[in-house]
């Protein structure tokens, strides 16, 4: 069978039963389509591990960030995504009986640790106080924040919520993330609070929880809210508070993650919270929220 078509079969495979979003999809189509252009490969059994060795460095000497006045090499993370895809699609192919390489023969290339962008709880409270709330625009911001921070939702979560979703009456609502898996968030007094005065100020018929306002609700578009525009107006408001570091819904979305584990909650239920598959993923909060080891560094290393 071409590699086309396997690569279809592919692609409509984590579509449709492994649930990954039209995004990833995407990603992966064009990870391996530059692979099979760089390698000039026809069939499965063409790979081989010179091929993917060479595809490696040529990856690591491809442009990538641009730092001051010059430009670093391609993120070696950003290059791992190109081999997780090719993995991925090898792992496929040997499920589906067609001869290829191993996919264990591909190793991923050793990534820093993550470091966390993270705020203080003094910059997240002047966060939260930003939006004036005796506007539209100011109920719709200041629900969002502490809708995020209530919650831990992604900000394609957020974004996809309509108003049937979240019943106020309750302080838990189902949310559908990544890989169509469904988890149980929980709102805050707070945060439900912030909702109802949103949404009772609202005016307009749209079954989306957040909508655009202002002029250009009048162009017959789709009035939902963008992941864009959320991004904008967390950097506005993070701006008005004199939050000089950079903030994103992501950013909360740590917040949300630190408090828990700072405050004692354990790392399974955090997981569980977040939506992670893997624990691994979690235990990158571990480190900044360790209060064992600050206790232990007073009591013994406080002179």
């Amino acid at each position: 069978m071409e590699l086309e078509e396997l690569k279809r079969q592919f692609l409509e495979y984590l579509e449709i039963e492994r649930g990954r979003s039209v995004k990833t999809v995407e990603n992966y189509d064009r990870y391996l389509g530059r692979f099979f252009n760089f390698a000039k490969v026809k069939k499965p059994s063409d790979f081989t591990e010179e091929q993917i060795r060479e595809f490696r460095l040529y990856l690591n000497r491809q442009p990538g960030t641009k730092v001051g006045g010059r430009v670093e090499s391609m993120k070696r993370r950003t290059q791992n995504y190109y081999l997780i895809a090719l993995r991925a699609f090898l792992k496929f192919l040997r499920k589906r009986g067609v001869e290829a390489l191993s996919p264990e023969r591909i190793e991923l290339a050793k990534v820093p640790e993550r470091s966390l962008d993270l705020i203080s709880a003094a910059e997240l409270k002047r966060l939260m106080a930003a939006p004036d709330k005796k506007t539209l625009e100011g109920k719709r911001d200041s629900a969002i924040l502490e809708l995020l921070f209530s919650t831990g939702l992604r900000i394609s979560e957020l974004c996809g919520l309509s108003i049937d979703d979240v019943d106020l009456s309750r302080d838990e609502f189902s949310v559908r993330g990544k890989g169509e898996k469904v988890r149980v968030v929980f709102l805050s007094d707070t945060a439900r609070s912030a909702l109802e005065d949103y949404t009772k100020s609202r005016k307009d018929l749209d079954d989306a929880m957040f909508v655009r306002l202002g002029r250009k609700v009048n162009d017959g578009g789709d009035l939902r809210l963008s992941p864009r525009a959320v991004q904008r107006l967390l950097k506005r408001y993070a701006a008005e508070a004199g939050i000089t570091r950079k903030v994103t819904p992501h950013v909360i979305r740590h917040s949300f993650a630190t408090d828990l584990l700072s405050n004692g909650a354990d790392l399974r239920s955090v997981q569980a919270l977040l939506g992670h598959a893997n624990i691994g993923t979690t235990q990158v909060y571990t480190h900044v929220t360790d209060k064992h080891l600050r206790d232990i560094h007073k009591k013994f290393h406080g002179k």
